[in-house]
């Protein structure tokens, strides 16, 4: 009986594991590069880190919209809407901030 438990408590874990996994929305990964490594990156009005930071490791985006805002002082905001879909591939930005003339 116990080696019966056993094969049958673990065939409803792997059951209820496969629907953890069918409902939980697959990410799609953002990476960023730029030319101001220590400039702030926002996503959704929430802090990030550094744009290296980020660039360095990525994020993962749940699919949906979501506004990416890069800010440093001296320099014009960088913003962009992006798409994140399921089973889409890496979506790549390029930053350039652009200096505030004097």
């Amino acid at each position: 009986m116990g080696a019966r438990w056993t094969q049958a408590g673990a065939a409803l874990l792997m059951l209820g594991l496969a629907a953890c996994v069918a409902r939980t929305p697959a990410t799609v990964s953002l990476r960023m590069k730029g030319n101001v490594p220590d400039a702030s990156v926002t996503i959704d009005d929430q802090y990030i880190g550094a744009l290296a930071f980020v660039a360095a490791r990525g994020v993962a985006l749940p699919p949906g919209e979501h506004r990416i805002t890069v800010e440093k002082a001296g320099y014009f905001p960088w913003d962009r809407l992006v798409d994140a879909k399921s089973g889409d591939p890496p979506i790549h930005l390029q930053v350039q901030l652009t200096p505030v003339p004097d």
